[in-house]
Formats: C-alpha cells, structure tokens, sequence
C-alpha cells in the first residue's frame, strides 16, 4: 500500500484529546473509558469492510469472517442479559430506538414516555425529535413530593390514552426503575412494552439494577456508558419480533453495519461477562452515593434526595438561585471538571440553560477512584461554584483537578 504522509495536525488534535482525558475530572454520566481491547478492535481492519444484511444474507461477498464477528457479538449479548434475540448493528441508541418503534408501531400511534425535563430522553418524544414528530408521544413524570416515578398518575394517563406502547428508561434519573410495574400497567391496558437502557446497561450486567429483560417486549441500549464499550447501541427482543426488529434496523434505518464497531462491541460484552464487571458495576454505586453525600454536606439539593444508580441531579436554584446549570458547567470547565447542565424536574429555564447539573461516576470508577476521591471532587466543585469568577482560585482547582488525576491516570501508555 502506498503510504502516505502523516496527518500531523489531526494526530496533534487526538494527543491534546488524550491529554485531556488523562488530566481532567471525566463526570459526564453518559461516558466513559473504553478498555484498551475495545480501542484496538475499533481501529480494527473490519472498518475496510462493507456488509449490508445479517450474517448469512449479505449483499456483498467476502464476509465469512464478518458474520463470525455479527455472530459472536448476538451470542454474548444474548447470554449476557437472557434475551432471545439481539440486533448489534444500531449505530446509536438512537438509532435503536427508532428502529424500535418502526418495528412495533405505525406512525401516529400513542406512546407513554418520561417527560424531557424530569428525566426523559429526546428520543422518548421530545417535539424536537423525530420521535415527537412521527408518534403521538404522552407523558409521564415523578412526583412533587419525592421526585421519583409516578406510578399512580402513569397508570390513570395509560387507562385513558390506551397507547400501543410504554416507554421506560431515562437520561437523568438517578434512581432504580423497577420494570416490573410498567410490565404491569402494559399489561392492563394492552400495550407493549419498551425499556431504554442505554445508561444502566453496565448496572444491569454488573448485577446492580434490575434486569428489564424477562419484562419488556424491547431493550435498547448504548454500549458506551456504563458498559465500558465501542459508541454504538444495541436491540434485545423476544424471539417472536426478532424479523420485525432486524428489518427495521437494516433496511429501515440503516445501510451498512459498522464492523468494526460491532467487534469492540463484541469485546465489551465478553469484559461485561467477567466476574471483575460486577465489582466494577458496584463501584459505580458506591462512588456515586459517596459524591452525593458529599455534595449534600457541600450545600447542594440533590434531585430526589440522592443516588442508587451511577448519576445524580443537583438543583442549583437553593445553592445560587442566579446560578445557571450551563454557568456552573462552564466554570467547572475551566477548573479541569467535565459535566453537563440538565434540567430538574419543572425547570423554569430552558434545557440549553437548565438549573441543574447532572453528575455520573462510571468513568472516575474506571480510572481507579473510591469514596474518598469522591469527596475530594465535591470539595473541588463547591470551590469553583463559590468562586466562578475567581480566575486564581479556578486555575488552582484546575492544578488540583490534575494532581488527582495524576494517581488515576485512565491511559497512561497514550500520554
């Protein structure tokens, strides 16, 4: 092959990105450090490949060895989480969702799904998403008392909407949702049943949050959060609607499968099989009721009082009711801490402002944290919101950030 000169300026790019990674508090809910094993398969030669179909009905030739991999992949997903089927080729969780309900309803159909700014995702009919626009999506939330999942007000809208389809799952909720009682209320009044598990995946396999799967109809889900795997999403489903999901997938929504992807997805549900996952997965846990306490004892309000699963909301509007959660993320930004503003449960701001911030912890778990870093990174996030416009005190927590990070460094070898 003829080889060509080095792209010294995207390498430049990545090398900054690494060093960034390495040096800088990582407490995006929604992401992690995928493994060493899960980057090689990713910068794989199976990205050459083209292998429109499933394995044993492709429309190109040559891909023996890619539908060993297809293979490989449904077979330890399926085994992982005790499903029938699974589809591995979604490029996305969203992708998997909206191949999901082109499987199972007609456009215009009634759908129950958690509302955007008590937790839900845009994919769960936001108006903004094709979700919203292609489905008649109604909503359900938490209460005001505790801030956790309505059960009684999901039931009385599913008995008078009478939808095709539940949604259950959520992007900010930090607590357990049981799929029992969806399976349920489904059950009542007629509807199918769908679990977003894109977050708790990790949990779920990690044994540390109920399984979905003996429940749902459908389980979506990322690879990339809590899962520890490739950016990619995945569909597990009965038997029954194994072809449905598969041709929503690939035609429906989808050309050509990422191979590549699929492998380090492959990969990560052989690290998620292992007995050491479920000590991780239980981390995860700890970390995030240690940072919650922490925060608490910081000042902050925490969306339904705390955590049991990776993530937390802090309410900003008791700690500085002229603090915004995309000024907080800023601040935090600068002080070498990375997380994401997020609206609480009847926001007055918009999401792109929001009140909140959400907070995760699979990725300091990964890099080798416990409780007591826990602490220590609450310590850090009350002095950059105390003193946001203080340039000094922000480049000292930055240098603080980094002398932490320096014991815990996620890919030392990459430096």
């Amino acid at each position: 092959m003829q080889q060509m000169p080095r792209d010294d300026e995207v390498f430049a790019i990545i090398g900054r990105e690494v060093e960034r990674q390495n040096t800088t508090i990582q407490l995006i809910a929604s992401e992690n450090f995928a493994s060493r094993q899960v980057l090689e398969a990713t910068g794989s030669v199976l990205t050459n490949k083209y292998s429109e179909g499933y394995p044993g009905k492709r429309y190109y030739g040559g891909n023996q060895v890619i539908d060993e991999v297809e293979e490989l992949a449904r077979r330890r997903v399926c085994d992982l989480f005790g499903a029938e089927h699974a589809n591995v080729q979604p490029h996305s969780g969203a992708n998997a969702n909206m191949a999901a309900y082109f499987a199972l309803l007609e456009p215009g159909d009634t759908v129950l799904g958690m509302k955007l700014d008590q937790g839900g995702h845009l994919t769960h009919g936001s108006p903004v998403n094709a979700s919203g626009k292609l489905y008649h999506f109604v909503s359900y939330g938490v209460t005001e008392s505790d801030e956790r999942i309505d059960f009684d007000a999901l039931h009385q809208v599913a008995s008078q909407e009478r939808p095709k389809l539940i949604v259950a799952g959520a992007t900010a909720y930090p607590r357990i949702i049981d799929p029992e009682p969806f399976r349920s209320i489904a059950d009542d009044v007629g509807a199918l049943f769908l679990f977003d598990a894109a977050h708790v995946a990790g949990l779920i396999a990690g044994g540390v949050h109920p399984n979905p799967v003996p429940f749902a109809d459908v389980v979506t889900f990322t690879t990339h959060k809590t899962l520890r795997g490739p950016r990619g999403g995945c569909i597990l489903t009965r038997a029954d609607l194994a072809e449905a999901i598969d041709k929503a997938v690939f035609p429906g929504f989808q050309g050509g499968p990422l191979d590549h992807v699929i492998a380090a997805k492959a990969v990560a549900f052989h690290e998620a099989a292992q007995p050491e996952f479920a000590d991780y997965a239980a981390a995860i846990v700890r970390n995030a009721a240690a940072l919650a306490e922490a925060l608490v004892g910081e000042g902050f309000r925490l969306v339904s009082g705390g955590t049991d699963n990776h993530l937390m909301l802090v309410d900003l509007r008791t700690f500085d009711p002229e603090l915004s959660g995309k000024k907080a993320r800023l601040a935090l930004d600068r002080a070498g801490i990375s997380l994401n503003e997020n609206t609480v449960p009847d926001d007055p701001r918009p999401p792109y402002i929001a009140s909140g911030l959400r907070i995760g912890t699979p990725a300091v778990t990964t890099a080798g944290m416990g409780p007591a870093e826990m602490a220590t990174i609450a310590a850090l996030i009350g002095r950059v919101l105390r003193n946001r416009d203080d340039d000094a005190e922000l480049a000292a927590v930055r240098d603080d950030a980094a002398t932490l990070c320096s014991k815990f460094t996620p890919y030392p070898d990459l430096a």
